[in-house]
């Protein structure tokens, strides 16, 4: 397992495989959003598209406040990273790879290097460095596969591992691989100013509302402890944190926050309203908190209306 000069920081989520034809569509929007006195809120009619086409284009992560990196498939099936800049309103291919795919990518603190996970020429995935000057690629752990998702502390990947059950594993070093968690969703996040690496638990279900779903749990990097922050909304597989103590989900078109140091329960903040298009899934918050990007199911070619 190769070792990482620079400390990386930054969540990714990522799907198992490459997908086939008869994919389903998704674009990236994009809507402003701002915090007055702890509050945070949608601006009303923010909601733009950043693609618009039949084709997936999916995984959002923020590598600073003005470009978002995305994992975008073409016609052949083939997955590359794509930046796209707020400020310029542009695409830039980051890597463009024929007998590998790249998804899920994030930026290393140093600034030198985007992480992805790979899939390559034997349909291996495992964590590879792309360096921001376009060098050649580097594998980071040689012997940890297959990698599904995973979210980055301490300069190390906790990583959930494709299996029956799937494994979410860290290795404090080479030769001490933990196992965190079985059976975990895909939203796999670090809590901002924490050791925590929180996920949501597939293992049993409860019941909210009528509906069944699941908790959110965490692990203590550093404690080597667990617990809680009550349950997820039902019907929804991926959360990311705002701050330290605010989660964002969304269920169907609506989004929601969660105050964890309150206590309280899910909150609506806004109802996204774009014809033509389904549920939102992932989601991305800006380093700033001033941006979100979803991604939305698309049905039919439309255009963006708002957010209120």
């Amino acid at each position: 397992m190769k070792k990482l000069s620079a400390i990386l920081s930054c969540f990714l989520f990522i799907i198992p495989s490459i997908l086939v034809h008869g994919q389903q569509s998704f674009d990236l929007i994009s809507l402003e959003s701002k915090t007055f006195f702890g509050n945070f809120s949608i601006v009303p009619g923010s909601a733009k598209k950043i693609t618009d086409r039949a084709g997936y284009d999916n995984q959002p992560c923020f590598i600073n406040n003005l470009q978002v990196a995305f994992s975008s498939i073409d016609e052949k099936g083939n997955s590359d990273i794509i930046l796209y800049s707020f400020d310029k309103e542009n695409f830039t291919n980051m890597t463009r790879t024929s007998d590998k795919s790249e998804f899920s990518p994030r930026l290393t603190d140093c600034g030198q290097y985007i992480s992805a996970v790979t899939v390559e020429e034997d349909s291996t995935q495992r964590l590879w460095l792309y360096p921001i000057n376009f060098g050649e690629p580097e594998l980071l752990y040689d012997d940890i596969e297959p990698v599904g998702y995973y979210a980055w502390y301490n300069n190390i990947a906790a990583m959930y591992l494709l299996g029956e059950p799937n494994e979410l594993v860290y290795p404090y070093s080479r030769d001490n691989v933990i196992t965190l968690a079985e059976n975990v969703g895909r939203s796999i996040q670090k809590r901002p100013k924490t050791s925590q690496i929180t996920y949501i638990d597939h293992g049993a279900s409860v019941v909210l509302n009528g509906k069944s779903t699941y908790e959110i749990k965490f692990y203590d990097i550093d404690e080597k402890n667990t617990g809680n922050y009550g349950v997820a909304l039902s019907e929804s597989d991926d959360f990311v944190w705002i701050d330290k103590n605010t989660m964002l989900m969304a269920q169907g078109q609506e989004l929601y926050i969660k105050k964890v140091n309150k206590n309280l329960d899910w909150e609506k903040i806004a109802s996204v309203s774009m014809p033509g298009y389904g549920n939102i899934s992932r989601l991305a918050v800006s380093p700033k908190g001033d941006k979100i990007v979803l991604v939305m199911e698309r049905k039919i070619d439309t255009v963006a209306t708002n957010a209120d």
